[in-house]
């Protein structure tokens, strides 16, 4: 009857409105998963071009250094020398920037419109083209081993692989003297810190801080896997892991403390010697803002002398790239040995390699202090756990 095929009608719109809603939730849910992980595809500098930098700096007499600030941190990046940067962007509609993706610092910074010369031919912020900007003016100054950089603090939208962070607070460099010439003619735009926000200049949400707060990771997580050649593409990922890109499992270690991502190596063993006490370990953090690998200047100069490389400028070292007669270097990690051959610890330039260590004295109560830089970030694949206050590693898939 009428009142029957009315009932079965309305019962079967009933029930694909139920299915149609059903499906739009697996839909949105699907979005949802995909948008709570974003990815920065990371570029590499060659390494011609990276061993030039350490070499011009040699020829002028200029090391790494590091600056203390009042507040006891350390400032320990050589941003000039530093291989790997990726985009992101600032203001609405989006100004673009080459950042590095430091996990050794806590801010984020761009050259602004009013920067002087120092900032060269660079990218520059210019609030006035943002209709999501908004002021706040709170000096910003930082020291860095070749001197200061300064300017003030903004707030805009922030695109970082996708990820649209509001009301980020960064800076805007007016005055980069201190970087030199390097950052004028370099190919970075400013620095984009992964650290903890009690490292921030200011005290100001991080980035990642903010991208987790407003709900915008599916994980309190990021992972990096840094290119091992110049055509080989790298990424950082937002919110999760990419297993396509490391083998085995992922090992974890717990940190020592949150500020920077600081760990306890066991141990540093090369062609049998031992070069960290095993009965205390050794501090290290590990940090994509630099380059290569750093230790204490003495016992670096021992490891160098042991495998025959000679000092260029105070605590960098050239070395020939005999690949078949060199030792590996065995890094001992909560008991696990991670292991880099001379094709991994090297840079090469010709027929002389840049060795991969330098030495660095930080003092207490920071330092001593390792750092486990690009060298050994481009062999394993780095995932750095915000919310379990840990870092994992697995052999990256090159």
């Amino acid at each position: 009857s009428k009142n029957k095929l009315s009932h079965f009608l309305s019962i079967s719109l009933c029930e694909l409105n139920v299915k149609m809603f059903a499906t739009l939730a697996v839909v949105f849910a699907l979005l949802a998963s995909v948008e709570a992980k974003a990815s920065v595809p990371m570029k590499k500098r060659s390494n011609g071009d990276f061993v030039r930098g350490i070499r011009e700096r040699a020829a002028k007499g200029l090391k790494m250094s590091y600056q203390v600030t009042g507040t006891g941190s350390v400032v320990i990046n050589d941003y000039e020398n530093s291989q790997y940067y990726g985009q992101v962007s600032l203001g609405t509609p989006a100004q673009d920037f080459e950042v590095i993706f430091d996990t050794g610092s806590a801010d984020l910074w761009v050259a602004s419109k009013q920067c002087d010369k120092s900032c060269g031919l660079h990218s520059k912020y210019d609030s006035s083209k943002s209709s999501t900007y908004v002021q706040n003016g709170t000096s910003f100054d930082i020291m860095y081993g070749s001197g200061p950089v300064s300017g003030y603090q903004s707030v805009d939208q922030l695109n970082m692989g996708g990820l649209m962070v509001n009301n980020q607070m960064f800076a805007e460099v007016t005055d980069a003297s201190g970087l030199g010439a390097a950052y004028m003619l370099g190919k970075f735009d400013g620095i984009l810190g992964l650290a903890f926000p009690i490292l921030s200049v200011n005290q100001v949400p991080t980035c990642f801080e903010n991208a987790v707060d407003q709900e915008l990771v599916e994980e309190p997580i990021f992972s990096f896997f840094l290119g091992n050649s110049d055509d080989e593409a790298g990424e950082l990922m937002f919110g999760g892991m990419n297993s396509d890109l490391y083998t085995g499992d992922i090992t974890w270690v717990n940190l020592l403390a949150a500020t920077y991502w600081e760990i306890t190596m066991d141990g540093l063993n090369i062609d049998g010697v031992s070069y960290v006490d095993s009965a205390t370990g050794a501090k290290a953090i590990v940090d994509s803002g630099t380059s290569i690998l750093t230790g204490p200047t003495e016992t670096v100069a021992k490891i160098a002398e042991s495998i025959g490389a000679k000092e260029i400028i105070a605590g960098e070292y050239m070395v020939g790239c005999n690949y078949d007669t060199l030792p590996n270097f065995d890094f001992v990690i909560d008991g696990n040995i991670y292991s880099l051959s001379p094709q991994e610890y090297l840079i090469p330039d010709g027929e002389l390699c840049l060795l991969g260590i330098m030495g660095m004295d930080i003092p207490e109560p920071t330092g001593p202090l390792w750092i486990l830089g690009d060298v050994f970030m481009r062999k394993y694949y780095t995932v750095f756990d915000a919310g379990n206050k840990r870092v994992g590693f697995a052999e990256a898939k090159h």
